[in-house]
């Protein structure tokens, strides 16, 4: 058996990381694939009222998130459910999903990607968003790369008007 050298040491206080945001929701980079040799990576959502993050399923990676403050709903395959603080969820690769900000006050919550390597998707989205750029025009090709794909469920009508949220931009 061969011995590998761990990744170096990382800690990151409260407040710390790396920000971005995402269009509907924030990123606070937590831990990145490079920090965990590329088993997970950690980042932080933070969501204002209203916000959707639109129907989605993953091809690479399962999301397990933890909401910290407020109430955040999630659909995953036909089972909804809302979550407080303390609350955990498990969104499984291959299976479309969406979250949302489900109260009247801004919520939070952790998610943990698994394998690592999702976290660039943010980063990159992070990026456009911040340059001014349309993302609408650059999502779809970074999306393809990261084996993301978006859908439009029937559901989807329903949760915006029960929730009072911020409906996703046409593609």
């Amino acid at each position: 058996m061969t011995a590998t050298n761990p990744p170096p040491l990382t800690a990151v206080q409260p407040g710390e990381g790396q920000r971005g945001e995402l269009g509907s929701i924030g990123v606070d980079f937590k831990l990145w694939g490079r920090d965990t040799g590329g088993v997970l990576a950690v980042v932080e959502h933070p969501f204002k009222v209203g916000a959707l993050v639109p129907p989605h399923l993953h091809t690479m990676e399962d999301e397990y998130s933890i909401v910290t403050e407020g109430e955040i709903g999630f659909r995953s395959g036909d089972r909804e459910v809302v979550l407080g603080p303390g609350g955990y969820i498990v969104k499984p690769r291959g299976e479309l999903h969406a979250m949302w900000n489900a109260g009247k006050v801004p919520a939070r919550m952790i998610e943990i990607i698994s394998p690592a390597g999702f976290e660039n998707f943010f980063r990159e989205v992070a990026d456009i968003v911040a340059s001014g750029v349309p993302p609408a025009e650059q999502v779809p090709g970074l999306a393809e790369r990261y084996g993301l794909q978006f859908a439009v469920p029937d559901w989807l009508p329903d949760v915006i008007a029960r929730f009072e949220l911020i409906p996703p931009p046409v593609r």
